[in-house]
């Protein structure tokens, strides 16, 4: 009787706790991904640049 009440009560747990911890932790790491994504278009920008800068010069 007292597994059975501690079986609903872990149950209830990862249900309304672990899935929208795990939800939330997703969605900042897809966030991450996207900033960090954002950032390395920034700098192939600034590389394309500078080669086109050192192409002119030459």
């Amino acid at each position: 009787m007292f597994g059975v009440n501690i079986l609903g009560f872990l149950i209830l747990l990862i249900t309304y706790i672990g899935i929208p911890v795990a939800i939330i932790l997703l969605l900042k790491w897809i966030y991450q991904i996207k900033k960090n994504s954002d950032y390395q278009v920034e700098q192939n920008n600034r590389i394309i640049q500078l080669l086109k800068r050192m192409d002119n010069e030459s």
